[in-house]
């Protein structure tokens, strides 16, 4: 891919100092703006290629839109519920998160929550300050020998059952991403949900929120869990079903739980704050000096990296550029936004095309087909209207205008190629390009076969003609009427019937209708 300009970020939350510093070094103007209003972050943003935010900031649909230079959104931090992601990505804004920042800090506040409800020691705390002495009121239980349920077995999960593993906890646990084979490894035994429930002397949840994980444990889990089943949660709220929570509580069923995030923060409602079997923070899971430093300085690695074309990390939206940091994969995009474009120019219809076929060729393409379908799309859609298509959102794009987009790759050839073909309004069109001394080339159009490949740079017009010795000489004179200069020649390999040609031109053609006389079909493009 090739590297993304970034010269002005806004950081409008407090990140740690390293942040602003290391995007300096390397080249960024940062503004830092805090505590700003919706409205004022609205008419804030349009001057800037970048946001840096934690969690406070909300990066709603109207922000974005508003943002006409932005590029990137990053989280320092792990979630991005306050980033409006899915508005992001039709505007083409990598939205990026630093994956492994807070995940000490996470999972040490989990074991911190885990070992107070067993000892109750937030309690014992609050009525030693309130002068009491009271042995018996805080009777415990050890965490010897006890089951652990850890539902979410990732970063953070993982760092959770190693720690409680030393207390001499037996971990069980479930993900759906994370295989048993791996998770044993580190000592948790995976099994569905309905296994783990009854199990479980305590659960903790460390999943993103989303539709499939909101309410995760909700009346009907609880009923199936073990009577006095303690419960954390330091992932986000809503995972917990709170109401189910409190009515767990009421009965018994639920022994305690500890809750660092809740469904809406601050909690208006605090009912289950209040509530003496409850241990509840201020969403601390990150709140320390080292998560608060990494997070600080992993963001802006991140996009310095991202911007000096070496690699991307942790971008939510856009793992499609993630294998399009090389010098080679350059050209290939070139040359799958270049044949989108070509195949663009050379439909006659007035009507949208609606179904587009992409078939990559050879073995040094077999992991690039994703990003040669997003290339493919972005020369497809450009129009010139505000949609400003790009390797981000052309996919997004497509699919919201009704397109059927289809991708294969067929191995075994050594020299790698790219095949588009297109449907529209009953006709199809079809390209073939290739990469050639790094330099992308047109090797076929609509089954006419060049001579010599076509260098896809410069402008370039395309006609289809029949085959006659006549025909160049009569393009080149009305090529020199129009006052344009003819810089490039390919012919077909075929010497009959309708076949397709391509001039390299010095600038565009006022009147393609001019070249009607002479040819059935003519198409000019700059590449």
């Amino acid at each position: 891919m090739a590297p993304i300009s970034i010269k002005r970020i806004l950081i409008s939350e407090s990140v740690d100092p390293c942040c602003k510093k290391i995007l300096q070094e390397n080249g960024i103007q940062v503004t830092e703006k805090q505590n700003m209003s919706k409205d004022d972050l609205i008419a804030e943003i349009k001057d800037y290629d970048g946001l840096v935010v934690r969690s406070a900031t909300k990066v709603t649909a109207d922000v974005i839109n508003a943002a006409g230079n932005l590029k990137i959104i990053g989280r320092a931090g792990t979630g991005v519920d306050n980033v409006d992601v899915d508005a992001a990505t039709i505007k083409g804004v990598i939205v990026m998160n630093t994956p492994s920042g807070n995940t000490i800090s996470a999972a040490e506040l989990t074991c911190t929550l885990l070992m107070s409800l067993s000892r109750h020691v937030p309690q014992a705390a609050m009525s030693m300050k309130a002068g009491n002495w009271d042995r018996k009121k805080f009777m415990g239980t050890e965490l010897y020998g006890k089951i652990l349920g850890i539902v979410g077995l990732g970063r953070i999960g993982k760092e959770v059952a190693t720690r409680m593993q030393s207390f001499g906890m037996k971990t069980i646990g479930y993900d759906p991403i994370t295989t048993p084979e791996v998770t044993v490894t580190w000592g948790v035994e995976q099994m569905s949900l309905e296994q783990l429930w009854p199990q479980c002397d305590y659960i903790t949840v460390h999943t993103p929120l989303m539709p499939s994980t909101a309410g995760l444990l909700k009346d009907t889990s609880f009923a199936k869990c073990k009577k006095g089943v303690k419960v954390v949660n330091c992932a986000r709220g809503g995972i917990i079903d709170e109401d189910a929570l409190l009515r767990a509580l009421e009965s018994r069923q639920c022994g305690g739980a500890g809750l660092d995030v809740f469904v809406e923060e601050p909690p208006k409602n605090r009912a289950l704050v209040n509530h003496p079997n409850v241990i509840s923070c201020p969403h601390l899971g990150a709140s320390t000096k080292e998560a608060q430093a990494r997070c600080g300085q992993d963001i802006a690695l991140q996009i310095v990296d991202m911007v000096m074309g070496k690699s991307l990390v942790g971008a939510v939206n856009a793992q499609v550029l993630a294998s399009t940091f090389t010098p080679e994969s350059h050209q290939w995009i070139k040359l799958g936004e270049a044949i989108g474009a070509v195949l663009k120019s050379c439909t006659t219809s007035k009507q949208p095309f609606s179904q587009v076929q992409i078939i990559t060729q050879g073995d040094c393409l077999k992991d690039s087909s994703a990003y040669m379908t997003s290339a493919v799309m972005v020369g497809l859609l450009s129009d010139g209207s505000q949609s400003c298509p790009n390797l981000v959102n052309s996919l997004t794009l497509a699919k919201e205008s009704g397109i059927t987009v289809t991708r294969n790759h067929s191995e075994g050839l050594t020299q790698g190629a790219c095949e588009v073909e297109i449907s529209v309004n009953g006709s199809s069109y079809r390209a073939t390009g290739s990469v050639q001394g790094g330099v992308p080339v047109l090797l076929e159009l609509n089954r006419s076969v060049f001579r010599q490949p076509v260098s896809l740079t410069g402008i370039l017009l395309f006609f289809k003609a029949v085959a006659s010795p006549p025909l160049l000489p009569s393009v080149t004179g009305l090529l020199a009427t129009a006052g344009v200069e003819m810089e490039s020649f390919s012919a077909p390999a075929a010497r009959s019937g309708d076949q397709w040609y391509c001039v390299g031109l010095s600038s565009l053609l006022v009147d393609l209708g001019a070249l009607k006389s002479l040819v059935k079909a003519a198409a000019q493009v700059s590449v």
